[in-house]
């Protein structure tokens, strides 16, 4: 996204992720109470980071998104979404390994997925993922922090930093503790070998 302040760093990611603990990586969290209208087992999350039990964490694909946006020509915004990706998230040190499969973009162009996908961008068969390793964490408030990491993008890699805010933690449901969040960068597409198209700044 541009402010007007950063021409050229336009493209946007924004990651909502729910996280689960892998079974018998976790322990037992503080006591959440159950809404009668919630199934037995079932816990709402809280806006509560504690309410995460430490352990190792891995994505749910079928609960997160990876959504990417454009300027279209300084007329609009063009968004895109990465269906597949994974991640694991080690609590207790701020470790953070994800991955996203380049080729599952999708528009809602008929046809455009497949041509970001190709050689005219993506590249995805020469570089099938996308890769994000984080190297430390801050927080910055209850429930927000910023990431930094190194981020791989066509064979590229550079120091990439998200700001991430909890959506919420807890008990979860089917006997495994959830933790959700949303992470949002952005990065200039030519410095990883993407057309100058993508980067063209906003107007201030």
């Amino acid at each position: 996204m541009s402010d007007g302040k950063r021409p050229g760093v336009i493209y946007v990611f924004r990651v909502p992720m729910l996280l689960l603990a892998l079974v018998g990586g976790a322990s037992a969290a503080s006591p959440q109470s159950t809404p009668q209208s919630l199934p037995p087992g079932v816990y709402l999350g809280e806006a509560d980071y504690k309410q995460a039990p430490a352990g190792t964490y891995t994505l749910d694909p079928d609960h997160t998104a990876v959504i990417a946006r454009v300027s279209h020509l300084r007329y609009s915004y063009s968004v895109f979404r990465f269906d597949r990706a994974s991640a694991i998230l080690v609590a207790a040190a701020c470790s953070l390994n994800a991955k996203v499969d380049t080729v599952s973009i999708t528009s809602n162009v008929k046809g455009f997925g497949e041509q970001l996908s190709g050689d005219d961008f993506l590249k995805a068969g020469a570089f099938p993922q996308a890769t994000f390793t984080s190297t430390a964490f801050k927080q910055t408030g209850a429930n927000r922090g910023k990431v930094d990491g190194q981020f791989t993008l066509m064979g590229k890699t550079k120091p990439l930093t998200f700001d991430v805010e909890l959506v919420g933690a807890g008990k979860g449901f089917a006997g495994q503790p959830r933790l959700g969040v949303t992470a949002r960068s952005s990065i200039n597409p030519v410095d990883f070998g993407l057309p100058a198209l993508l980067a063209m700044p906003s107007r201030s």
